[in-house]
């Protein structure tokens, strides 16, 4: 009898926060959206390393799309380094209008609806909401602190900021995150990707997301709405080497796509994109996400480029790693040997472009034995075999300021190298980077020997481990497996919808 009181008990919870919701958030009015923070928090926090940010975050949206204005409130630390926290979500107040377009909703959904007093255009969203927020206090539940049996992986130690709440959030997400992929488009440009280069995240997470558990074919289901272009695609078909403005077209396909599904669907019009989300890891993916303000602004863009001087937020936005894979698959890149079998201090070599590298070649190519750095690698030594042989790989930036040099070095063992300055590293939300990777400035560079030098081998080897250990967040696998890197970037989408509430709200 007991059970049967506790399950009734259960079932009323969501319906009751339902009803508080629209209690609070019901409108009448068709005049404008705003968004307003709330006083829950997700207890996960990300940041890049150094000093700390305070981080408040307020958007103001009009109905005009071209008049849409996102502002951050950002005090930054002396040092300029960033330390950024989980947002408490931001609350999005979405008309009651109905827009053109919108789905039908079914007779028994409508008689819930009015049932438990919903508007019955929005009975979906406030119960997909309902569901979000029993998410959020899942993770943040002390009670739940202990590791929960999981038959792949326990995420634990110093390689994750919070090891815990990680694992909860992962396992809601595998629960109840829902993503829409919009149908419409055709190949190359749509639905595709390059799987085999430096861009090839972009073409393994769109062909892995389509065939997911996590893809719904009912957009009323959705957490998320994934707008599935390449931008790798748009530059290589649209590009146009010779025209004075060689933005316009790939910019024109990018508007003219959002304003397709805008018009036959209400979900973009709803939140003007803040629970949609775009991949690009092509260095031209930020230009190209100011096609429209809406896109730049509101909706969560995940970047190979996560450059914070050139608008990437880590409040909504998600940065994602730069793989290179020839020939499309992993076979022969991932493994390494142990910390004594390492005679070489730290290893480099590639092309002279960007700011980093000059200075790093200045300083140190054919200069020290210990420190090998080359312009060009001699054609007598192997890219790989030295990455296996070196302690340390160093990554420094190189046009933009991802570099697929990171992933490299955590599949051969290597301790990766971060010499980017302004660059979120992937999963920071999640990951600890100082637990298995050395970050410097670009100013650090002629004292790199040193830094390196100043990490004792017992240090070494605990830096080591733990990168083996985060290596599996970075590893490309078909089919996917549960924690790879398709899943991180999932699980980084996750977590920014969490800290965004849809509600209807009265403006009048």
């Amino acid at each position: 009898m007991p059970s049967y009181y506790v399950r009734v008990v259960l079932m009323m919870v969501p319906l009751v926060f339902v009803s508080v919701l629209v209690v609070l958030g019901s409108s009448n009015s068709l005049s404008r959206w705003f968004f307003q923070a709330s006083n829950d928090f997700l207890p996960v926090s990300y940041s890049v390393d150094g000093g700390e940010m305070d981080v408040r975050q307020r958007l103001a949206v009009d109905l005009e799309r071209e008049k849409a204005v996102a502002v951050d409130n950002i005090a930054a630390a002396p040092d300029n380094k960033l330390t950024i926290f989980a947002l408490a979500p931001v609350e999005v107040g979405v008309a009651t209008a109905e827009p053109p377009g919108v789905p039908n909703i079914t007779t028994d959904q409508n008689r819930d609806a009015s049932r438990h007093g919903i508007d019955r255009r929005f009975y979906s969203l406030e119960i997909l909401e309902a569901k979000l927020q029993q998410s959020r206090a899942s993770i943040r539940d002390p009670g739940k602190g202990s590791a929960v049996a999981d038959p792949d992986y326990i995420p634990y130690g110093p390689v994750y900021r919070n090891p815990h709440a990680f694992h909860r959030s992962y396992r809601e997400m595998e629960k109840n995150f829902k993503v829409f992929v919009y149908n419409e488009g055709e190949h190359p440009i749509f639905h595709h990707g390059p799987c085999g280069s430096i861009y090839s995240i972009e073409g393994n997470f769109i062909n892995r997301l389509e065939n997911s558990r996590f893809r719904t074919r009912d957009p009323e289901k959705a957490s998320v709405f994934f707008l599935p272009f390449s931008m790798t695609a748009m530059v290589h078909f649209i590009f146009e080497r010779n025209s004075r403005n060689h933005w316009l077209p790939m910019k024109t396909t990018v508007k003219d796509y959002i304003d397709l599904i805008s018009h036959r669907y209400p979900f973009w019009n709803r939140s003007l994109g803040a629970d949609h989300f775009m991949l690009s890891c092509h260095d031209w993916g930020p230009e190209l996400s100011k096609s429209l303000p809406e896109l730049f602004n509101n909706s969560i863009r995940a970047l190979c480029n996560a450059n914070t001087t050139e608008g990437f937020r880590p409040s909504k936005d998600v940065s994602i790693p730069e793989i290179n894979l020839p020939g499309g698959r992993t076979n022969g890149l991932v493994g390494g040997p142990s910390a004594s079998k390492r005679p070489i201090l730290a290893f480099f070599a590639g092309g002279v472009h960007g700011p980093v590298r000059p200075i790093l070649l200045e300083h140190w190519e054919n200069k020290d034995h210990e420190i090998r750095v080359y312009k060009y690698l001699p054609k007598n030594l192997s890219y790989a075999s030295m990455m296996r042989k070196s302690k340390f790989c160093i990554c420094p930036s190189g046009y933009e300021v991802a570099s697929p040099r990171i992933a490299e070095a955590l599949y051969t063992g290597c301790v990766p190298v971060l010499i980017n300055d302004h660059y979120v590293p992937p999963f920071s939300d999640v990951l600890n980077w100082k637990s298995f990777a050395i970050v410097i400035p670009v100013s650090e560079i002629p004292n790199l020997k040193n830094v390196l030098k100043g990490i004792s081998p017992r240090q070494y080897i605990r830096m080591q481990r733990r990168g083996l250990a985060a290596r599996r967040h970075f590893e490309v696998h078909s089919p996917a497996k549960r924690y790879d890197v398709f899943h991180m970037i999932l699980h980084s989408v996750w977590l920014r919808r969490l800290n965004l509430r849809l509600r209807a709200v009265d403006d009048s």
